[in-house]
């Protein structure tokens, strides 16, 4: 993966971090903030019923009775109301009454009815004069059944003093169902926002770097096939959102991009330019002419070393601004490999070396025949440039599940472990064995780009030992049928 891709790769995956974050201490917070809103509304009912129980008073005792038929009053009232998505049928509101010493004097469900409850954490913080509060289980070992109870004191109302405690009690359940849909809303949320980024970016490829020419590749394309085939139509719309996105990519980090290049560039015509430079200076002064053809010669090669090494950048960077394939048709690879190795083969016989096509049987790609004839082309030119006098070089054509493998295998020196994972970088090469010369260091990233175009791959590694020395570039092409 490019360092452009990781950056950008970087960027969407900090954007998601972030995003999960904020999402995750939302959601965290969102139990919290109900528990605190129902117990606001808790603590004023308890002070309300306690007010109503207060005017019962005589003497000190304390007398439920009517707080008694109002609460049967409400859990026989029949209602049905629709709060957003949650249905609310009956009230689940509780209630019950103590004495100052803690005995339950009433209670609305008439479970506890005479227990002592002094030791509940609302009871004896309120008959203490202090704000009494608690949450408890009504099944132990089920947090579904959690109760939240708010107590408020009852006092005598002709000397004030504290004569008993009322308290408040709402399941959690009841309110739980708030949370949960809260909670639900708030993911749906994050996940749109996620993919809002997502297409977002998808239209910004779209429609502001190729509107109409991804359209075009598309129709283009279409028109060119012989049938109606739904699975090759499908990969080649993803190749053109895939394209869309890396477009997208180049456009914001296209001015790094471009410095790469640039200080790349910059560092392999240096060395050309000062032995041009030297060459010029000394023909200035006196020599014989053997020599000064030697330096003729010298300014010559190098020239024509950075002429070269210029057109293939430029075919480089052409082909790296092409996200799509515009000719595809079906190519043959059998005939594709026995027509390069003859090409090849003048080449190689004044060095001794043959080549053997090596296929088990044809496989047939949907391909661009120029760019691929390039690609293998390039390969075995590296190949015979590395190859010794009299060796002999295999293309070789295999068939690997939906894969077809296009290798090439030579019996040079093989490749360093300090090259290993630098051959495919821009304008690194290996001197050739009997010229002693380096080549400009762009055929194997025109190879891999090309390999990227056809959504395949390209591996380049030594033979094993038992094939003795050699190195192996093999070329994965998804067939016609995958």
């Amino acid at each position: 993966m490019s360092k452009r891709s990781r950056i950008f790769l970087g960027l969407l995956l900090i954007y998601a971090v972030g995003m999960a974050l904020v999402l995750y201490r939302v959601v965290a917070d969102l139990d919290p903030r109900y528990r605190e809103s129902a117990e606001e509304s808790l603590v004023e009912t308890s002070q309300i019923l306690a007010s109503l129980v207060e005017q019962d008073e005589r003497d000190g005792a304390i007398d439920t009775a009517r707080l008694d038929s109002l609460f049967k009053a409400s859990y026989a009232r029949e209602f049905d109301v629709q709060i957003f998505n949650t249905r609310k049928a009956h009230v689940e509101l509780r209630v019950y009454v103590t004495d100052k010493h803690g005995a339950v004097l009433y209670d609305s469900t008439g479970q506890a009815q005479g227990q002592d409850f002094s030791q509940w954490r609302d009871v004896r913080l309120t008959l203490q004069g202090e704000y009494g509060a608690r949450t408890t289980l009504d099944i132990p070992g089920h947090p579904d059944s959690a109760v939240m109870y708010v107590a408020a004191p009852v006092r005598s109302a002709t000397s004030g003093e504290i004569i008993g405690s009322l308290t408040v009690g709402k399941p959690v359940q009841s309110f739980g169902q708030f949370v949960v849909a809260a909670r639900s809303r708030t993911l749906y949320a994050g996940l749109l926002s996620v993919l809002a980024v997502l297409v977002l970016g998808v239209t910004v490829s779209v429609w502001l770097v190729r509107p109409f020419g991804l359209t075009a590749d598309f129709v283009r394309y279409v028109k060119a096939q012989p049938g109606f085939h739904p699975g090759r139509l499908l990969r080649r719309a993803w190749d053109l959102l895939r394209a869309a996105f890396d477009e997208m990519r180049d456009a914001l980090a296209g001015r790094n991009y471009v410095a790469d290049y640039v200080q790349t560039l910059t560092h392999e015509v240096k060395s050309p330019l000062s032995a041009i430079r030297g060459a010029a200076e000394l023909l200035q002064e006196p020599m014989e002419e053997a020599q000064r053809q030697r330096f003729l010669t010298n300014i010559q090669r190098e020239t024509q070393r950075i002429q070269e090494m210029v057109d293939r950048m430029m075919e480089l960077t052409a082909l790296e601004t092409r996200r799509v394939l515009d000719n595809v048709q079906p190519v043959p690879l059998r005939p594709l490999l026995e027509e390069l190795a003859h090409a090849s083969q003048g080449v190689a016989t004044q060095r001794g070396i043959r080549i053997s096509v090596q296929a088990e049987a044809d496989a047939t790609v949907e391909a661009d025949p120029f760019l691929l004839r390039r690609a293998v082309s390039n390969l075995l030119d590296n190949a015979l440039d590395f190859s010794p006098q009299g060796g002999t070089i295999e293309l070789g054509l295999a068939l690997n599940g939906r894969w077809a493998q296009i290798s090439v295998r030579d019996q040079g020196p093989g490749i360093p472990a300090y090259a290993q994972d630098k051959v495919f970088e821009k304008f690194y090469s290996l001197a050739r064995p009997h010229s002693k010369k380096k080549s400009t260091g762009l055929g194997l990233s025109f190879v891999k780009e090309i390999a990227s175009l056809h959504r395949g791959r390209i591996e380049l590694s030594n033979r094993p030992e038992a094939e003795g020395t050699g190195a192996a570039a093999t070329l994965w092409l998804r067939t016609r049928q995958g």
